[in-house]
């Protein structure tokens, strides 16, 4: 780490997740916070803690003259591909929050920007860090599984009013986009990570207890068949009182069963294999805490380590790609496209 220069960052959007990219930057040595922005005035931001430049706009945070190399996109979803599109014109590197886009031409917009300009586009999607994930990745990858049968995704949280707040951007259509973005985007992209893209997509969707605080369902199934073979559901609820249920995956194959369950996806539940004995798994990290709400697992600290050493050039590869955000908005929207209104 001596001989290389620290990756500088700056974050734009200091919100919950801002401040956890803020800090997860500040804690690893071989990055370093030059930059917050955020429209709101710095006093109510709560980023006493991070005495760094502050910008009321990512313009006038471009035109500054910093030395910044990478910008980490922590705004509402509506706005992160135009704003990703800017800081990648404007020579940057970006980290972009879940979702990368909220409509597919939109994504395919900041992938040409990021081909056009040789500039990285890094994905938040920190479910694949967790150590049920790498585990079961390796497992589907080699084979041990055999083919795969079903595979069923149950997404069940609570959000409410707690969380809906009025004149907030979660519940806008245009700023928030919808459940399936901004809540359980992270599991469809492990969903896709293992067993690959889906087709043949049957939906239904009901709004139960978010009527006065959304614009759009608030839970859906969804049914499906993996293009590679097997086919899979997806279950999924905002409007589970007071406190989250569980996410969890259901993988029945030629080989075994596993279930991987608990408030994250964070616990192996079941795992019966042909000859396998399950080995012992290090501890996921603890959810994000929120206060009155819960979040996914904390592994933020695994997304800015890997921009730092792709970067650094350790001949790291870039964990989630443009790519793969891209081709996560393409199946939200596919099966967005089958709500009859």
């Amino acid at each position: 780490m001596e001989n290389k220069r620290k990756i500088r960052f700056a974050v734009v959007g200091c919100g919950h997740i801002g401040k956890r990219h803020a800090e997860m930057v500040v804690r690893d040595p071989g990055a370093e916070l030059v930059a917050l922005c955020d429209i709101r005035p710095k006093e109510e931001l709560g980023i006493e803690a991070y005495p760094v430049a502050f910008f009321s706009d990512l313009t006038s945070l471009l035109q500054s003259g910093l030395d910044i190399d990478v910008i980490n996109i922590c705004v509402p979803n509506g706005l992160h591909a135009e704003m990703a599109i800017q800081a990648i014109e404007s020579g940057h590197h970006v980290v972009i929050e879940k979702p990368m886009a909220l409509q597919v031409q939109d994504a395919e917009r900041v992938l040409q920007a990021s081909l056009k300009f040789q500039k990285e586009v890094f994905c938040v999607m920190q479910n694949r860090y967790s150590p049920p994930s790498v585990w079961i990745k390796q497992m589907i990858d080699s084979g041990r599984l055999g083919k795969i049968y079903l595979v069923q995704l149950n997404c069940f949280w609570n959000r409410d009013e707690r969380y809906y707040k009025p004149g907030g951007w979660h519940g806008n259509a245009y700023l928030d986009g919808g459940t399936l973005f901004t809540q359980f985007s992270h599991f469809i992209d492990i969903m896709y990570w293992l067993f690959g893209d889906i087709q043949h997509i049957q939906a239904r969707f009901a709004d139960f207890n978010h009527q006065q605080l959304t614009d759009f369902e608030d839970s859906g199934l969804v049914t499906f068949e993996f293009v590679n073979g097997g086919m899979g559901s997806l279950n999924y609820s905002t409007a589970v009182w007071n406190k989250n249920m569980e996410s969890s995956m259901l993988i029945i194959a030629e080989n075994g069963s596993v279930k991987i369950g608990g408030q994250y996806m964070n616990e192996v539940e079941y795992c019966h294999i042909k000859e396998y004995e399950m080995p012992e798994l290090a501890p996921t990290n603890p959810g994000n805490d929120y206060g009155p709400y819960k979040g996914s697992a904390q592994n933020h600290n695994f997304v800015i380590r890997n921009v730092v050493e792709v970067l650094q050039q350790s001949g790291a590869q870039n964990t989630t790609t443009a790519l793969e955000g891209l081709k996560i908005v393409d199946i939200i929207r596919r099966i967005y496209a089958l709500k009859s209104n």
